[in-house]
């Protein structure tokens, strides 16, 4: 017998890194498929794989190139396929390139006047193979997030022509793709204060061919509207229809519209989410299959599924051992994607569906890593839904500890930490992760919570955020601790609080304004919200107006709900984990909230990471997070740790 939270375990940091590549896009190349690989043992560099046929699958980038886009800070769509030509944008110049098998890397955009000022992402090239339309955000010499220009852009594909801007004017722009007949392009639009989660608009015009490349026709809004409804990932058919995703029935669901008229026809309509926040682009929740068939990804209560919509529209579930699907691509009746599930990494897969929808052959193309342990040792998540605050239901994924060579003390219930994901648009997914088993196999409960203004339960739930950041999210979190602990599931003098970013402003809130936690575990997190208002990029620098009040109208509120102005709640010990590269959450909001617990006297631990940004990339330095916590938690509770792992006691001052 061990006490909770020491149990022996093969889940240690060195395995939650070891060989680690996390997946990507994916993209089909004629017979080839193409994925994207971030390892963090290459320094977190993204890499692009191709493999042909049943081939071995070999690297497509020469050493020093790294496909990844900074564009909003986040980036996503850092490369995509036209024929042969592979193109993608570099992280450390920021500069477009494309390549054709072994040759070298060619830069297609010219340096900018500012280092990276210049940063491209979402590109679409025409049919003719002359033309990319792609997203540009032009950083100006000595300007800040105001100064920002998001712009779609015609670059020459021979390198001829200098590039030319086809659509300025809404403060982002996203999703440039032209029709299968070169006649049309599509796009989506919004300004701030919208986040493209609260409204969105389609804009499709005419694309007419002259000796400077593509020019717009007039421009028609075909659906979406500020603040009233997002619509997302816009895809033309074989046949010239548009299809996209909207949530204009609460759902985020499938719409199309035919040009020539005004009619937009729901196309798959169901009580689940098929598709995402747009944090990144380049997503993929649906893909055209022959015959008139569509597959699409969804997701309810936490879990994700995959169906087909027959040309009859009859939809078809898709039995497989998959609860996480992304990044889906289809060509005839082949289907790739990204699948995962609560026992199994993420895969590159692959299926072969027949006409009605059966599944005719199935495979994968890029295995999880192997790891080595039975999955015995994993946690599989339970769907919970408990109560909360004004008479709301709110949702999470429960963890239990577990731990095939351990048997608890009889009596004793174990801690449990409440994991507050990021965003806070955004929602807790049902796939295996090591950094979550890393807990549950040493004895750790972990619930997952997705609080009132999260993805995935309509955008009803999604608004319950809307003026109530620092809230609603503080009373679901401590709603789930509570109502885990009443069911005699965790043990109430033990309850923890972490997340990052977003999900660490949560994590300070609820240590500074609440009660109910006993430690918690900050992740470059928010401690000033006027700091982020004033400091922040361009792509959320007016997030907050929807979540907290517009500034500075309603500056009390953002003092009111700030923890760096209320040290004097803080009495629970807290480590704090930061990437001084941080230009999402700038590592000075964490050094505040540091001094001002060094200086009252509060347990607190700090770790600063050389060279990460928001999020940590490099393996060394997502051990020492994940090992430096531990040993936080081991100090506090008061258990020893495994002496085999050789962990580095992180210093807890004040305790």
């Amino acid at each position: 017998m061990a006490t909770f939270g020491s149990w022996p375990t093969p889940v240690t940091s060195e395995l939650v890194v070891r060989t680690a590549a996390g997946l990507g896009d994916v993209r089909i190349q004629d017979e080839a498929v193409v994925w994207s690989e971030q390892r963090p043992n290459e320094g977190g560099r993204t890499q692009l794989v191709r493999r042909l046929g049943t081939g071995e699958a070999s690297d497509v980038l020469a050493p020093g190139f790294n496909a990844r886009t900074a564009v909003h800070e986040y980036g996503g769509g850092a490369w995509w396929l036209a024929g042969e030509r592979v193109w993608f944008t570099n992280w450390s110049d920021q500069r477009l390139y494309t390549v054709i098998g072994a040759e070298a890397p060619v830069p297609v955009t010219p340096e900018p006047d500012v280092p990276r000022g210049d940063r491209w992402a979402d590109g679409c090239v025409t049919p003719d193979g002359r033309w990319a339309l792609v997203v540009r955000e032009h950083h100006r010499p000595g300007g800040g997030p105001v100064d920002v220009v998001n712009e779609i852009v015609v670059l020459d594909a021979a390198g001829e022509l200098a590039p030319r801007v086809l659509v300025t004017g809404p403060d982002f722009v996203s999703d440039p793709r032209v029709s299968p007949g070169g006649d049309a392009v599509c796009w989506l639009q919004w300004s701030h204060p919208d986040m493209p989660w609260d409204g969105t608009e389609l804009c499709v015009a005419a694309l007419t061919d002259s000796d400077i490349g593509p020019t717009l026709g007039e421009v028609r809004v075909v659906a979406g509207r500020p603040d009233g409804e997002s619509v997302s990932e816009p895809r033309w058919a074989g046949d010239g229809s548009l299809w996209f995703i909207s949530d204009r029935s609460d759902w985020w669901n499938l719409y199309r519209w035919v040009p020539g008229g005004d009619r937009v026809d729901p196309m798959v309509t169901m009580d689940a989410e098929i598709g995402g926040p747009q944090w990144v682009f380049g997503q993929s929740s649906y893909a055209f299959l022959s015959g008139g068939r569509t597959v699409f990804a969804s997701s309810h209560n936490g879990l994700g599924f995959l169906a087909i919509r027959l040309a009859d529209g009859r939809v078809v579930d898709v039995d497989l051992p998959y609860t996480s699907f992304g990044s889906i691509q289809a060509e005839g009746d082949r289907v790739v994607f990204i699948g995962a599930s609560s026992v199994a990494e993420p895969a590159v897969a692959a299926l072969t569906v027949g006409e009605h929808g059966d599944v005719v052959d199935s495979g994968i193309l890029r295995a999880p890593r192997e790891l080595g342990l039975d999955q015995a040792w994993f946690s599989v998540p339970e769907p919970i839904s408990f109560p909360t605050s004004g008479g709301r239901t709110a949702h999470a994924l429960f963890y239990p500890p577990t731990n095939p060579d351990v048997q608890s003390t009889p009596g004793e219930l174990p801690p449990l930490l409440v994991l507050i994901h990021g965003g806070p648009t955004s929602a807790a997914r049902s796939l295996l992760q090591l950094g979550t088993q890393y807990w549950t196999s040493r004895g750790f409960a972990v619930v997952d919570v997705n609080y009132g203004g999260s993805t995935g339960y309509g955008r009803n739930y999604r608004n319950q955020l809307r003026n109530q950041w620092g809230v609603v999210d503080l009373d679901d979190c401590e709603a789930a601790a509570r109502w885990l602990a009443e069911q005699g599931r965790v043990d109430p003098a033990r309850l923890c609080i972490r997340g990052g970013s977003a999900g660490g402003y949560t994590t300070l809130a609820a240590l500074a304004f609440r009660d109910t936690f006993t430690a918690g575990a900050s992740h470059y997190g928010v401690a000033d919200l006027e700091a982020l208002a004033a400091e922040t990029h361009k792509f959320e620098s007016r997030y907050l107006d929807r979540l907290i009040g517009p500034y500075p109208e309603r500056r009390d509120l953002y003092i009111e709900r700030s923890p760096i102005h209320h040290v004097d709640g803080f009495d629970r010990p807290l480590i704090v984990l930061q990437g001084l590269e941080d230009e999402v959450v700038p590592p000075n909001q964490a050094e505040m909230i540091v001094d001002a617990l060094r200086a009252k006297g509060v347990p607190v631990a700090y770790v600063a990471f050389d060279g990460e940004q928001h999020g940590f990339r490099q393996a060394a330095n997502i051990r020492r997070a994940l090992d430096s916590e531990l040993s936080f938690y081991a100090q506090v509770f008061g258990f020893d740790l495994p002496a085999d792992e050789h962990i580095e006691p992180v210093v807890v001052e004040n305790l």
